[in-house]
C-alpha cells in the first residue's frame, strides 16, 4: 500500500521525551469531534478510497459489465472497513517510529491526539466489521483474502521493513489484492483473469514506492527503514528497479485485451500509459534527482486511475 512523500501536517501538541528516545505529544483535552477527526485520519481515507476502487473495478470486469448494484456496494463497504481497520491496526504497530519521523509525527498516535488502546480497539472493531460484512452479503472467500491482505501488510510488510529492501515487494502485495478481493465477489472464485488484474495492481505501486523511498531515504534511514538500498545513495539501483518493474507493466498490461476481457480502445490506453510509465522511469535511472523522482511518483498517482477508467469503459460483455 503507498503513502504520500509530503510531510503530514495536522496541528501542534506540547510534546516530551518517551522512554525511548522518540518525542512524544502530551495529549491536550480533546473534544469529541477531535477525537472523530483523529479516528477518520486513522484510516487513511486516501488509500482506502484507492483500496475500494481497484476492488469495485476488478468486480465490474469480472461480472463483463453486467453488475447489480446491491452486491457491488456490499463489497465496497466490506472492503473499506477492513481496509481501514488494517490500516489504523498499522499505524498502532508503528506508533513509536512514527514518532521519529518528519512525515507521520503529527499522526493521531505519536502526536498524542488518540491513545494507542483507543486506536487498537477501533482498528480491530473495524477489521472484524469488514470481515464479517463481506463474508454475510458477498461470500467468505472475499473475507479470507481480506484477511490475508491485512496479515500481509501488518505481519509481512511492517516488520521486514526494518529488516530488508524486499519490504518493497512485499508491500505490494497486500496493495493488490483489492483486484482479487473485488473479483472473487463478482464470481465466488479466483481466475486468472483477477490474477491478471492483481499482477497489473502489483506492478503499478513499485515505481510509485521506489519514487517515495528515494525522495523519503533520509527519513526512512533515521528510523533504519530499509525502503532503499542503503548503499545506493544516488538512486542507481532504485532507478534500475523502476524500470524494469514498468517493462513488466507494460507488458502485463495489455494481457486483458488477449484474454477477451476489454477491447482495443482499452489496449491502446493501456500501452500509452505504459509507454509514459517507462519514460519517466527511464529519466530517473539515467540520473535520480528529486524532481524526476517526483515527477514519477505523481505520474503513478495518474496511472492507476487512468487504466481503472479504461477498464470500466472497455469492458466487453
Amino acid at each position: 500500500m503507498s503513502e504520500s512523500p509530503q510531510p503530514e501536517e495536522r496541528g501542534t501538541e506540547s510534546a516530551g521525551t518517551g522512554t525511548n528516545g522518540s518525542v512524544r505529544a502530551s495529549p491536550a483535552p480533546r473534544g469529541k469531534s477531535e477525537t472523530v477527526g483523529a479516528l477518520y485520519e486513522l484510516t487513511k481515507p486516501g488509500i482506502a478510497a484507492y483500496v475500494m476502487f481497484t476492488a469495485g473495478v476488478a468486480y465490474y470486469v469480472a461480472a463483463r459489465g453486467q453488475v447489480d448494484v446491491l452486491p457491488v456496494i456490499h463489497t465496497l463497504l466490506g472492503v473499506a472497513l477492513g481496509t481501514a481497520g488494517a490500516l489504523a491496526l498499522n499505524q498502532y504497530v508503528e506508533r513509536d517510529v512514527d514518532a521519529l519521523m518528519t512525515r507521520t509525527h503529527t499522526r493521531p498516535l505519536p502526536s498524542g491526539r488518540l491513545k494507542p488502546g483507543e486506536a487498537l480497539a477501533f482498528g480491530w472493531g473495524l477489521l472484524v466489521a469488514g470481515l464479517v460484512y463481506l463474508g454475510i452479503t458477498v461470500g467468505w472467500l472475499p473475507s479470507v483474502l481480506t484477511a490475508a491482505s491485512a496479515a500481509a501488510y501488518i505481519l509481512a510488510y511492517t516488520p521486514l521493513k526494518t529488516r530488508s529492501y524486499l519490504a518493497t515487494l512485499v508491500g505490494a502485495v497486500p496493495g493488490a489484492f483489492p483486484a482479487l478481493i473485488g473479483w472473487s465477489a463478482a464470481t465466488g472464485t479466483v481466475e486468472f483473469g483477477g490474477v491478471v488484474l492483481f499482477c497489473i495492481a502489483f506492478l503499478w505501486q513499485l515505481p510509485h514506492v521506489l519514487a517515495i523511498a528515494w525522495l523519503l531515504r533520509e527519513d526512512y534511514a533515521r528510523v533504519g527503514f530499509f525502503m532503499s538500498p542503503p548503499t545506493d545513495p544516488e538512486g542507481v539501483r532504485i532507478g534500475r528497479h523502476m524500470v524494469y518493474h514498468s517493462v513488466s507493466l507494460l507488458g502485463i498490461s495489455g494481457l486483458p485485451t488477449f484474454l477477451g476481457m476489454t477491447g482495443g480502445i482499452y489496449l491502446v490506453g493501456a500501452l500509452v500509459l505504459g509507454l509514459i510509465t517507462l519514460g519517466v522511469s527511464v529519466a530517473a535511472a539515467t540520473g535520480m534527482t528529486r524532481l524526476r523522482a517526483r515527477r514519477a511518483f505523481f505520474w503513478s498517482l495518474l496511472y492507476q486511475p487512468s487504466l481503472m477508467a479504461l477498464l470500466l469503459v472497455d469492458t466487453l460483455p
